[in-house]
């Protein structure tokens, strides 16, 4: 039995985790991410999907931003394939 397909994550998504440590509002996050923001993301992210995300080094300097938060998320995070 395969794992369920999930959504793959968004930047919104991204973005509105992000914002919420500190409490920020989305448009107070930047681009730029630093290892706090990055080990949060992963934290959530992990929860909201019930797995555990094993980030190798390449991985996590991959999340020094939104963006490579996002593309790093999509291929880390199980059933949540995407087609871009």
């Amino acid at each position: 039995m395969s794992a369920p397909q999930r959504e793959p994550v968004t930047r919104a998504e991204v973005v509105d985790v992000l914002a919420a440590l500190g409490d920020r509002t989305p448009e107070d996050v930047t681009e730029r991410i630093g290892s706090l923001e990055v080990a949060w993301l992963v934290s959530q992210l992990e929860q909201r999907y019930d797995t555990t995300l094993e980030l190798t080094d390449e991985a996590f300097e991959r999340m020094g931003t939104v963006t490579g938060a996002v593309v790093t998320l999509r291929d880390l995070l199980p059933g949540a394939g995407h087609d871009d």
